[in-house]
């Protein structure tokens, strides 16, 4: 596509105004990746400047046995006696977690994992509390909108989604992550996960603790049989989304995470996944299409430090935190997953950003550093 085809774009987006789905789909299928950048850089500085922010986290898989049989997962392990890798953590196991978390500097603990068939719902509750008891300070980011659709079938009696983060947050939750949301379009969740709840299910939950005043984030996992099209709706769902939070309820989404599909091991690893072109193009659109949720995440983990690095000059501005361990997807194969604090400001600084450390609702933290 020439270049003089997304001047209009351009103009409208140094004007402030809304790009719309005709927009969001010619940006993706530009040729001219450099204004793609630069425009998407635009918005960023105009948010946040240079500031680049990072947490000091630890993510918590606490169960990768899954009902579910979602093609694009490689993490889920069917609950048989003979599954050699399947794996359970005790509530103890993952408060021992959350306190080492706690004794490193960790502002936060993000907890997630698969829907066990066997866990009753007090197992989740009780996560919370031991956590709250024995780490008050720490953030608890917990539970996916699929996981919350799956306490309120297992609890006894049934509870409505309301009900089940009452109990959640009363325990101790703070705010959700934003996991689960895939591509929003029924095509692909008839191919990709059909057995998962859809848009209208994670819409739900979302919207219900933004009532409640439950901050929460919002995920896009793009690069396996989803079309541009079917991004650039997701996104503007999202965006609709937000309007509303933003206008009728006391929470919304923080933060937008568009999140590559890595094919190994699942059941389309026969796909090559995004191009490490694809991800920063998506990113861009990401940022200049969501005008309304504050900011953008590459999830280095899945991303790479190299891959996110580059992104804080094409719309991002936050690279997400040490993280530790995370069993999800493993692109290097090993679920020992970590960056410390100094190689997370050094990647901020060698692009040009300033680094701030922040909580898991972007408030600034301060600590006494060397030099």
């Amino acid at each position: 596509m020439p270049f003089s085809e997304i001047t209009d774009i351009a103009a409208k987006t140094r004007d402030g105004q809304r790009l719309d789905a005709a927009d969001g789909i010619r940006l993706f299928r530009s040729a001219d990746l450099h204004t793609l950048g630069e425009l998407a850089n635009l918005v960023r500085e105009r948010r946040h400047g240079r500031n680049t922010y990072y947490n000091i986290n630890r993510h918590i898989n606490y169960t990768n046995y899954c009902l579910l049989r979602c093609r694009f997962c490689s993490f889920c392990r069917p609950y048989r006696t003979d599954t050699p890798d399947g794996y359970q953590l005790t509530v103890e196991q993952i408060v021992q977690q959350a306190r080492q978390a706690a004794e490193a500097g960790a502002t936060e603990v993000h907890i997630v994992g698969g829907l066990h068939p066997n866990l009753p719902f007090d197992y989740y509750l009780d996560i919370c509390r031991e956590i709250r008891l024995a780490c008050p300070q720490l953030h608890i980011k917990a539970f996916t909108a699929i996981e919350i659709v799956h306490f309120s079938r297992i609890a006894r009696p049934r509870l409505t989604i309301r009900e089940v983060l009452n109990q959640l947050r009363a325990a101790g939750l703070n705010s959700l992550p934003g996991g689960g949301a895939e591509i929003f379009d029924p095509r692909v969740h008839a191919e990709a996960f059909k057995n998962k709840i859809g848009e209208q299910g994670w819409f739900d939950v979302h919207r219900i603790a933004h009532e409640m005043g439950i901050f929460s984030n919002a995920t896009m996992l793009f690069g396996h049989i989803e079309s541009v099209e079917e991004r650039v709706n997701h996104l503007l769902k999202l965006r609709a989304h937000q309007d509303a939070s933003l206008a009728e309820q006391s929470a919304h989404f923080n933060c937008l995470v568009p999140l590559p599909f890595i094919p190994a091991g699942s059941g389309l690893s026969d796909l090559p996944g995004p191009s490490g072109l694809d991800c920063l193009r998506t990113l861009a659109v990401a940022r200049l299409l969501v005008d309304n949720i504050p900011h953008i995440k590459a999830f280095w983990v899945m991303q790479t430090p190299k891959l996110a690095q580059v992104s804080l000059n094409w719309g991002v501005d936050d690279l997400d935190g040490t993280v530790v361990w995370y069993d999800i997807t493993k692109p290097s194969g090993d679920t020992h997953q970590e960056m410390t604090v100094e190689q997370l400001r050094a990647l901020i600084t060698e692009a040009g950003g300033v680094p701030v450390e922040r909580d898991s609702l972007y408030r600034t933290v301060t600590r006494c550093r060397p030099g």
